[in-house]
């Protein structure tokens, strides 16, 4: 077996216990990378020598932490230091960070060797990963296919075993939609678990997390440890937790709610109903009771809610980006909508949203106390063609903006619930395909415990692209 094929777990005891040293994964990763050719997933590499310098120079130290000597790349919207940060916008083309932010800190800090970016879609806007800066990130799965986004670049690459863990965010989906499209796991933690930076406002901008993917649920568990702890310097921190070593747990008699397409409101492409379904089948398998729910809330009131929310933080954040013709000329079509509908929002829309927020918050709480977890398709379409800039319409209904076709992540996202995605197999196309399981805040460590024995009893993951047999 190739060492990348590896689990993060499994190649950092092979480094601790000396079976092999950093510099033979990273000859191992280096061998590797001309798969990238293909798929345009790690984009602005280092330069290998350096990397191997880096890694041969760690052969004979003792490990800094689970992550000692394992080459990884760290998603384009995370500055680090010295390494060409873009955001996917070429306004920051030629931008390389004078420090690492908190993700990269903390990933260095564990021990890996940052080799190099993953692709994302211009400021994270939309969930296809293209740019002007680096171009489109392709599925292994299929190069004709998109591999979701915004966290598209890290999901391909873990797909195609070119890293063997990475790290990601999600506002809306970023990191659960890609995972879906790619065979791969993507947990978005409870909000404040994985901190922010502390740089401009972290007290209103509560949408979105980073967190990571992996392969495997034990490596995902594992990077989340690294990832998570309070930022002093930010507020609403969460401690993090021991999740590795909290995954065997009892599932005789889980409460499972499934909610599917909300009761046909979050329309879903043929097909995808049907593979979740057959997800719920392995759950009921291992012991839990799956019960079918209405829809909880009003999925319109919802939708309302986000998109106030949203444009109104992406006006804050760049809307003098959109005052200077010289900058505006430069924006995707897609962030120029973010922002010129957030200068419509008006205070009182704000708190009307807010108010919704609230409302759905408690109603989830209330779901909990029956439910030990929910269940939603992760995407409500297939792997679209990498050559469209987002799906115009789902059987046959239009969509009203450049995100509407991915609305069911949405009710995660407003309220900051912890979702993992987990693979359900493969369509009539051989395209993937992924549902959510969604706990109650706080409830990271039952989640992925959850996900943990689905995959014991799964594996899609090792079912890799034909890129993956590549040498």
């Amino acid at each position: 077996m190739s060492l990348m094929e590896r689990t993060a777990t499994e190649l950092s005891q092979l480094i601790a216990s000396r079976q092999i040293s950093p510099s033979e994964v990273m000859a191992a990763y280096l061998a590797r990378l001309p798969v990238n050719d293909a798929i345009n997933a790690i984009v602005s590499p280092r330069d290998p020598d350096q990397l191997m310098a880096e890694a041969k120079a760690l052969d004979d130290r003792p490990p800094a932490g689970w992550l000692h000597g394992l080459p990884l790349a760290v998603k384009d919207l995370v500055g680090v230091r010295g390494l060409r940060t873009t955001f996917g916008s070429p306004l920051h083309r030629d931008f390389v960070p004078e420090k690492d932010d908190l993700v990269a800190a903390r990933l260095r800090a564990a021990g890996a060797i940052l080799a190099g970016k993953t692709n994302t879609p211009e400021w994270g806007h939309g969930s296809h990963s293209f740019n002007p800066v680096y171009g489109v990130t392709r599925n292994p799965y299929d190069l004709t296919r998109t591999a979701g986004g915004s966290s598209g670049g890290a999901a391909a690459a873990l797909a195609a075993r070119l890293v063997p863990v990475a790290d990601g965010s999600d506002m809306m989906g970023s990191l659960r939609n890609p995972a879906a499209f790619c065979n791969v796991y993507g947990f978005r933690p409870s909000w404040g678990l994985v901190p922010a930076d502390a740089e401009g406002d972290t007290f209103i901008a509560t949408l979105a997390t980073d967190g990571p993917m992996a392969r495997t649920v034990e490596d995902l568990a594992r990077l989340l440890e690294t990832l998570a702890g309070e930022n002093p310097q930010v507020p609403f921190g969460r401690p993090a937790a021991p999740y590795a070593t909290r995954l065997d747990i009892d599932m005789s008699g889980l409460r499972v709610g499934w909610l599917g397409d909300w009761g046909g409101t979050y329309r879903c492409e043929p097909g995808i109903l049907d593979l979740c379904r057959q997800g719920l089948g392995v759950l009921e398998s291992l012991g839990a009771r799956v019960d079918a729910l209405a829809p909880p809330f009003p999925a319109d009131e919802l939708w309302q809610a986000w998109i106030h929310l949203r444009g109104f933080l992406n006006h804050a954040a760049k809307g003098a980006l959109l005052a200077d013709p010289a900058k505006r000329a430069l924006l995707k079509p897609e962030t120029v909508w973010e922002i010129e509908f957030g200068q419509t929002i008006t205070a009182a829309q704000v708190y009307a949203a807010s108010l919704t927020r609230s409302r759905w918050y408690a109603r989830a709480a209330a779901l909990f106390a029956q439910y030990d977890v929910l269940v939603m398709p992760s995407a409500q379409v297939w792997p679209f063609p990498a050559d469209w800039r987002w799906p115009q319409a789902i059987n046959g209904h239009a969509m009203d903006t450049y995100h509407r076709w991915m609305e069911i992540v949405v009710p995660v996202s407003l309220i900051g619930l912890p979702s993992l995605a987990v693979p359900c197999g493969f369509g009539a196309q051989g395209l993937p395909m992924g549902m959510q399981i969604i706990g109650a805040t706080g409830a990271d460590a039952k989640v992925l415990a959850i996900g943990h024995h689905y995959h014991q009893a799964t594996r899609w993951p090792e079912q890799g692209p034909p890129l993956a047999a590549a040498s």
